[in-house]
């Protein structure tokens, strides 16, 4: 079996695109809530449920902006095994990693059996 290494860096190259606009659009910095909203969070100006709700969105973008940055290493991580010619081999078993793994997951480095028991 042969893995069309140019249409799995293309894809990753996508993949890195996007999870640098999502970062980009997430991202909010050292800024504090106060800052990031321009407003004082004072009970006399807002209503406890504004106050939380803004905390959520903060939360839920720090955690988007996470997870997005942890990918993004992934797929740089599998953008050198392509430069290195490890890509597509699994790190543990040394075996190729099935064509529709990767074009499930590109940036996987462990083929379905060694996933499934590193997840248990």
């Amino acid at each position: 079996m042969s893995i069309d290494i140019a249409h799995f860096q293309e894809e990753l190259e996508l993949a890195r695109d996007r999870l640098n606009r999502t970062i980009e659009h997430h991202d909010i910095g050292t800024a504090s809530l106060e800052e990031e909203t321009g407003e004082l969070l004072s009970a006399a100006d807002n209503h406890l449920a504004d106050a939380a709700t803004e905390t959520y969105e903060r939360e839920l973008d720090e955690g988007l902006e996470e997870d997005a940055r942890e990918q993004l290493h992934q797929v740089e991580k599998a953008l050198a095994r392509i430069e290195s010619g490890e890509y597509g081999r699994c790190e543990i078993c040394g075996k190729e990693i099935p064509v529709e793994r990767l074009e499930a997951v590109p940036w996987t480095t462990l083929c379905i059996d060694d996933a499934r028991k590193q997840a248990r």
